[in-house]
């Protein structure tokens, strides 16, 4: 799970959490999120479903805005060696949806929103009615026919971001967190027992919440450990945070 407010000017500090579980089952998921009833930017594992039913235990039901990056890869892996003329020109649709959010990123959420109501919602609208189109002239078997009602099918959730600006287009904020846990992970595999990865959860938490604010990963928890082995108080844990570190080295040029 990632926390990053920058892309809409937000002045929450920025990190990620990493859990650990011993499986994927939707039920982990209803745990984590308990008592977060607000807006999820995902990709469309079959896990998160459920957290938008009335089923839903531990809150209602929440909002899952679907990640842009995702749909486009669907299409990209679906195009044959020989190239196809529908997704080549659905690549440049998406494409024109991401250059107006180059130009709103980090500005505010007001402001966000109403660049994309009269920026990108009429593309989102063309894209969709030209999607359901070339859908209906081909295979729904086919690799691009299922592509194309991935992506068809789970409109709502690609539509989320043009009506909230503190939505991103995409979850690829998430993706660059995971990819050097993923890369790890077969060394992470011998953890040992469920504490032992829950300790390795830990400390990719802090790591990737180094990563994220600029935070030298090796210089961080050295400046950590020697303020807490000389007495740093619990009551100025905040003072200790990465994006405080960071703060604290910005100071110091």
């Amino acid at each position: 799970m990632l926390r990053e407010d920058r892309g809409w000017n937000g002045t929450a500090p920025s990190g990620v959490v990493f859990h650990y579980r011993p499986d994927r089952k939707a039920e982990y998921a209803a745990k984590i999120l308990k008592g977060f009833n607000d807006t999820m930017q995902v990709d469309v594992y079959g896990g998160h479903t459920h957290l938008a039913t009335p089923k839903r235990t531990g809150g209602k039901p929440l909002q899952l805005a679907f990640c842009w990056a995702h749909g486009r890869r669907k299409l990209l892996k679906a195009k044959p060696k020989k190239g196809s003329p529908i997704v080549d020109e659905a690549l440049l649709r998406i494409a024109a949806h991401y250059k107006i959010e180059d130009a709103i990123r980090g500005s505010d959420p007001n402001h966000r929103r109403a660049a994309r109501q009269e920026l990108s919602r009429p593309l989102v609208d063309v894209f969709f009615t030209w999607l359901k189109a070339q859908a209906a002239r081909g295979s729904r078997k086919s690799d691009i026919g299922q592509a194309m009602t991935y992506m068809l099918k789970r409109q709502d959730g690609f539509r989320l971001f043009l009506d909230a600006g503190r939505v991103d287009i995409d979850s690829n904020l998430v993706e660059n967190a995971i990819r050097s846990p993923a890369m790890n992970r077969r060394n992470a595999l011998f953890a040992g027992h469920d504490d032992g990865a829950r300790n390795w959860a830990r400390f990719a938490n802090l790591i990737g919440t180094c990563k994220i604010n600029g935070v030298e990963p090796y210089a961080y928890p050295r400046d950590l450990f020697t303020k807490l082995a000389n007495g740093q108080l619990a009551r100025d844990n905040d003072a200790l945070m990465p994006w405080a570190y960071a703060q604290q080295a910005d100071a110091s040029q």
